[in-house]
């Protein structure tokens, strides 16, 4: 295939695989096969096979540590692109003064907050509590304990239409678990983050207590994070424990008995598991609360039962 050919050009090696299963590739453990997936290591590249894909209109989905996806059984048809081999970092300090990380898309998010508790640099204690990568926390403006994304990054690169473009944190449009680049697109590729000095001894401190936190609350099966979005004025946890719905499964899905808000992967758990487990919580806290909760999870492939 002519298409695959010019592809081993950019991407020599193991950096290409056809038919690959995606499943192994998210926190969830679920999903179908990739037509082609493929891990950059360079900007370069993935420059290269985004215009690839726009010349041959092939579709490009992007992944990261795949942590707040939920890709179909049925798998993704075109290349699925990996931001893991984004993996630079740029540590920037100033004694006593703000001082700058630069990250690339794919290095994952504990990393970077540890990679900043170890240089004295406060700011991102909230982070070691999210899995998933820098790309996908910018993507989403991914937050903890009171704290996200915006806070501490001040530019983020991007490539759009297939150039580089640098936005400034107030360009990004952020808000509660969104960004600019979910409405408008594009590939992030890297970020800078704008952080204070503080204590080493305390950032060590807060950063050991909300790990704590996240083990004591957050279940450990294969999940793909908080499921939905909260509410105003609601927790979404909560209001799904109130609807009797600890435990509830579907298929090998199940909202967990440790925190509702998360559905887990109790072994063999299909999309379409999940999608129905999500449907039925979604009607059941209606019919309770009237509140209508939106999935936090990005799905790949496919809609949501609601959506059809």
């Amino acid at each position: 295939m002519t298409f695959i050919k010019t592809l081993r050009t950019i991407l020599p090696g193991e950096a290409l695989k056809t038919n690959e299963p995606l499943a192994k590739y998210t926190s969830f453990k679920i999903g179908g096969k990739a037509d082609i997936l493929v891990l950059p290591q360079k900007i370069e590249q993935i420059q290269q096979i985004s215009k690839l894909c726009s010349e041959n209109n092939w579709s490009l989905t992007i992944l990261g540590e795949g942590s707040n996806v939920l890709i179909a059984d049925e798998g993704l048809r075109g290349i699925v692109l990996l931001t893991t081999g984004l993996n630079t970092l740029e540590v920037d300090i100033k004694p006593n003064e703000v001082s700058y990380i630069t990250v690339g898309a794919g290095v994952k998010l504990a990393k970077l907050a540890d990679t900043a508790c170890k240089a004295g640099l406060q700011g991102l204690e909230f982070a070691q509590a999210i899995p998933g990568s820098v790309g996908g926390a910018v993507y989403m403006n991914a937050g903890a304990y009171g704290h996200d994304i915006e806070e501490v990054c001040t530019r983020v690169t991007v490539l759009q239409n297939n150039k580089l473009v640098e936005i400034p944190t107030p360009e990004m449009g952020f808000g509660y678990r969104t960004s600019r680049i979910q409405r408008e697109g594009g590939i992030i590729v890297e970020a800078l983050f704008r952080l204070l000095p503080g204590d080493m001894t305390q950032i060590q401190a807060e950063t050991k207590e909300l790990n704590n936190k996240r083990r004591e609350k957050q279940p450990f099966e294969p999940s793909a994070g908080s499921t939905f979005k909260r509410p105003e004025g609601h927790f979404a946890g909560g209001l799904i424990e109130q609807a009797g719905l600890k435990g509830f499964t579907v298929g090998g899905a199940q909202v967990s008995e440790k925190h509702a808000g998360f559905v887990i992967n109790k072994g063999g758990a299909t999309a379409e598991d999940v999608c129905r487990l999500m449907h039925e919580v979604r009607n059941r806290v209606h019919e309770m609360a009237g509140v209508w909760l939106e999935p936090e999870v990005k799905i790949f492939g496919r809609k949501y039962p609601w959506e059809t």
